[in-house]
């Protein structure tokens, strides 16, 4: 095979066994802070028809469509696709499930999904999201939109990641404002105004002008609202002092005063309402969020979501709103890994290593290492007779802390060296414990 073939591919990491446990470690962390609050577990297939990806946002360029290698139609339309995150899939779920499931539904996702946009620092076509939503056949209560975040933040302080801001905004106080300008186009400008980060506030002005013929002294408006940002009820007055009113605006910005006040009794800490914050894709109407980290402001968003009352809904003709919040776990995990910031661990699992010394009773090994195994800990039987610095090396390599000696004889004491501190003695598999 081309050597060029076994090479990594870009935006498809994979990690070596002493950082792929440390991502277990992070997934069984954030599963159980959710389970915590009360969310369960489900897990979707990977793909979902291209039609219901595509009408929910702007996602036409980053979806892998799937197709068969010989396929007897080689030019056929292909009509699934990968779904690019988790959001999406569950709103089929539910659709899907609606009569047996029990609402409001509150379930978690830690699963992979794939979008194919140029690989570049923090962006990936394969890598794993942590999600948690809430949906129900009746309206959801505010108080959600602060424990969303809070939770983040809990995962997140738990992960001991590093300083992170939370900026919070609404949707409706984009689209009031805009529509309070008389801008019909307000889900465009949304979309525009979403670039903020990428292009600057030139860059926007320049698409508002030239794909949307929105007026110089509106754009001025547009951006000046973008501007404000604070994390208390200051925001709202500033908000309200640029002049343009609506009842949708009036009712967003009372929403965000809201969560704010919840935020600050909740978590009291590294957030931020940011009236530029709009989140792209086309599904979100209410509350928003996004999280970066404060060492590296230029790296993409970690965390992300938001209220959408029309999703689920859409696909059933039913109101059923929804709510939520995506923890970006690759590509947390590999900006700390680049930075230096997590360093590897152990190789392996193992707790302990069995022996198999040159002439000493394999059944002997086998069922040292079972009685082990069957109180919990994590035994690895060595796979040969070797000689036993060899066998000491293997498990030092793997960071195995322990090393076991059965008996040669019957009736001989079993015994067990402690590799980090070099001691060694007696003991028996049926009531040792290892010093973890």
């Amino acid at each position: 095979m081309d050597k060029q073939k076994l090479k990594p591919i870009s935006g498809f990491p994979e990690w070596l066994p002493e950082f792929r446990l440390i991502e277990q470690r992070w997934i069984d962390t954030i599963r159980q802070v959710f389970e915590s609050y009360g969310y369960a577990s489900i897990e979707t297939r990977a793909v979902e028809p291209v039609d219901v990806l595509l009408k929910q946002g702007d996602t036409d360029k980053e979806i892998y469509a799937i197709g068969r290698l010989f396929e007897d139609r080689p030019d056929a339309k292909p009509e699934y696709a990968l779904h690019y995150d988790m959001t999406v899939p569950l709103a089929r779920f539910v659709a899907a499930h609606l009569n047996d499931l029990v609402f409001p539904v509150k379930r978690y996702q830690i699963q992979k999904a794939w979008r194919g946009e140029r690989p570049q620092e923090g962006r990936f076509r394969e890598f794993y999201q942590c999600d948690i939503d809430v949906i129900d056949r009746r309206e959801i209560p505010l108080h959600f939109d602060a424990e969303m975040p809070a939770i983040m933040t809990e995962v997140l302080d738990r992960l001991q990641v590093g300083a992170v801001v939370t900026k919070v905004n609404n949707r409706k106080i984009l689209e009031g404002f805009y529509r309070g300008l008389g801008i019909e186009q307000a889900n465009e400008v949304i979309r525009i105004v979403d670039k903020l980060d990428k292009i600057g506030a030139s860059g926007v002005a320049r698409l508002l002008t030239d794909e949307l013929a929105v007026p110089a002294d509106r754009i001025a408006k547009i951006l000046a609202l973008a501007e404000i940002k604070g994390r208390d009820d200051s925001v709202i007055g500033r908000a309200k002092a640029l002049g343009v009113s609506s009842p949708l605006l009036d009712q967003g910005l009372d929403e965000l005063a809201f969560v704010l006040r919840e935020l600050g009794t909740q978590v009291g800490r590294g957030y931020v309402a940011d009236l530029s914050v709009a989140r792209g894709l086309a599904y979100y109407t209410g509350t928003v969020y996004e999280a970066k980290f404060v060492d590296w402001p230029d790296y993409p968003t970690i965390c992300g979501g938001g209220r959408y009352d029309n999703l689920v809904g859409s696909l059933i003709n039913q109101r059923l709103p929804g709510i939520g919040i995506s923890i970006g776990l690759t590509r947390i995990f590999a900006k700390l890994v680049k930075e230096g910031r997590l360093k590897p661990g152990r190789k392996a699992p193992t707790d302990v290593l069995v022996a198999l010394v040159p002439g000493n009773d394999y059944a002997t090994a086998k069922a040292t290492a079972r009685t082990l195994r069957e109180r919990g800990i994590r035994t690895e039987q060595y796979h040969e007779e070797r000689k036993l610095d060899q066998q000491l090396r293997y498990a030092a390599a793997k960071g195995i802390r322990y090393v076991w000696f059965p008996p040669a004889t019957a009736g001989a004491p079993h015994e067990v060296k402690d590799l980090d501190s070099g001691k060694q003695g007696p003991a028996d598999p049926r009531d040792w414990r290892p010093s973890l």
